[in-house]
């Protein structure tokens, strides 16, 4: 089974919503049962509820947020996973400073994606209003069909 870990700030946007964005795309594939998804957040609060827009936006597509709680990220969840999405540059290069054996393991989702443009980041949308979650959701989705193929 493969293990892939999507990673934001506070694992209350971001990676919480590719996680079941992607989920629900294996599913689609009839292959969720060969990977196992979870996510992080590189500042989460363990604990923290998915921001009520994620939420919100998930429900519209069917998906279910409700139940998610935020992680924080630790150098034993990095050791566990085959495969790091990061939703920023920013994020991928913390990691590989705290952990530098992660290297060939660590990509944005951008660049897994196959994304050639120079900027690799998916942008935040926390605290901003319900139509910059959705298409933030809307990138996800295209990033991860496209990642799928990679995988």
């Amino acid at each position: 089974m493969k293990k892939i870990l999507l990673v934001c700030t506070g694992n209350t946007c971001r990676s919480s919503m590719a996680s079941v964005l992607l989920k629900d795309l294996l599913a689609k594939k009839n292959i969720a049962d060969k990977f196992i998804i979870s996510s992080a957040g590189l500042a989460a609060q363990n604990g923290d509820k998915a921001s009520s827009f994620a939420i919100q936006v998930m429900e519209e597509q069917g998906l279910d947020l409700h139940n998610h709680q935020a992680t924080q990220l630790t150098p034993q969840a990095v050791e566990e996973v085959d495969l790091i999405l990061t939703m920023t540059s920013g994020h991928k290069k913390i990691i590989l400073q705290v952990m530098p054996k992660a290297r060939g393991r660590v990509f944005t989702l951008k660049e897994f994606a196959g994304n050639s443009l120079e900027d690799l980041d998916v942008v935040d949308p926390f605290g901003q209003p319900k139509e910059v979650y959705q298409k933030c959701a809307q990138e996800l989705k295209c990033l991860l069909e496209r990642a799928l193929e990679k995988l």
